[in-house]
């Protein structure tokens, strides 16, 4: 070959490739470096759509928050086959998505990004939710809708089942604090803490009748909202003389003591869907078909509703502290996701996917 060919054709070869480089990672108008998205959805709101029992339509939604745009099922729309039946809750964790589907007893795995499918745990027994520590997940399994559920300890990275803690009944939500595992026991009015390290229940703490979720607030302090406990007479109203009202408790991680209850009025009515803000002095929690704001340091409950509306579920965006709020619109159709600026007025809302229920923001 010619050896001035030669050495034009590496020289083009040189240029072609800084030319690629370059192109990969461009500078600003500002003159720093712009790292290329991840993904369509690298940065959004995650929706979480139950979708209709035993109908299979359980789906994932994208908020662009701004472009304003939805995705209403982000992993048909990349994998050509839907989640399956109930979907639960996403976790995601080092770029991964881990999305429950309760009904399928299995957890699905994508990219966080590109909701490209990466996998899939098989043979759960109605899992719940799941939270992330030590590299291992830890997903709580009603088991069955009776007796004691479990928490199954899986390898992240295998994707495979290693062990399985007994429980109390119907656990769901977790909390990870000072590196352990918080499990709240809907069935039962129960915490049980769980060491990571040794994969056992360390401890079991006492709060009020049916415990349905948990923040962990600025201080590090877990508090826990208890839906109360509800006797029926014959005809199927509450016997106010026996039931016993719900209950916002606060817990010492580092003592697991109680160290605060906020007690209800009603024994009618039972408050659920407690949240976070960003900052962590505020939760949030719907009770009587509204949602009300509660500041950390309160030593009562609020009277006031901060919003007017009920919700299937609320959640709080830790970047601008809008809240949104998850109407399901009684599951005919794809449910809304309405917001709200942090003193409570509405801003807008998005369609989405069926059953609309939880929120991941990214």
């Amino acid at each position: 070959m010619n050896k001035n060919l030669l050495n034009r054709s590496f020289i083009m070869g040189i240029y072609l490739a800084g030319s690629i480089f370059l192109s990969s990672c461009q500078d600003d108008d500002s003159g720093s470096t712009v790292t290329p998205p991840k993904g369509a959805y690298e940065s959004g709101v995650l929706v979480v759509n139950e979708g209709n029992f035993q109908q299979g339509n359980g789906a994932i939604s994208f908020i662009d928050k701004q472009n304003k745009t939805v995705v209403a099922d982000v992993f048909l729309t990349e994998n050509n086959r839907p989640l399956g039946d109930v979907v639960q809750s996403v976790t995601v964790n080092n770029d991964k998505a881990y999305v429950v589907v309760n009904n399928s007893n299995k957890i699905e795995i994508a990219d966080a990004n590109t909701f490209k499918s990466l996998g899939v745990i098989n043979n759960l027994q109605l899992p719940r939710y799941m939270v992330v520590a030590n590299n291992k997940g830890y997903v709580t399994e009603w088991v069955s809708f009776s007796g004691n559920g479990r928490v199954s300890v899986i390898d992240l990275a295998t994707n495979t089942l290693t062990k399985t803690i007994a429980v109390g009944s119907l656990p769901e939500k977790l909390a990870l604090v000072n590196n352990k595992v918080y499990v709240i026991n809907s069935g039962g009015n129960t915490v049980s803490v769980i060491n990571p390290t040794s994969d056992a229940v360390e401890t079991t703490i006492t709060v009020d009748a049916s415990p349905n979720s948990l923040v962990v607030d600025a201080n590090k302090k877990l508090w826990v909202l208890c839906g109360g406990e509800k006797n029926y007479n014959p005809d199927y109203s509450i016997d106010e003389n026996t039931s016993k009202p719900g209950s916002l408790v606060r817990l010492n991680p580092t003592t697991n003591a109680v160290e605060a209850t906020l007690t209800f009025t009603s024994k009618v009515l039972s408050p659920d869907d407690l949240v976070a803000n960003g900052a962590g002095n505020k939760v949030y929690y719907q009770y009587g078909g509204k949602v009300y704001q509660q500041d950390i340091s309160a030593t009562t409950l609020t009277a006031t509703p901060f919003i007017n509306r009920n919700f299937y579920g609320i959640g709080v965006d830790p970047a601008d502290n809008l809240i949104y709020g998850a109407d399901a619109g009684g599951f005919a159709a794809g449910g809304k996701v309405v917001r709200f600026n942090p003193n409570g007025a509405a801003v807008d809302s998005f369609t989405v996917s069926v059953g609309p229920s939880e929120f991941v923001f990214k």
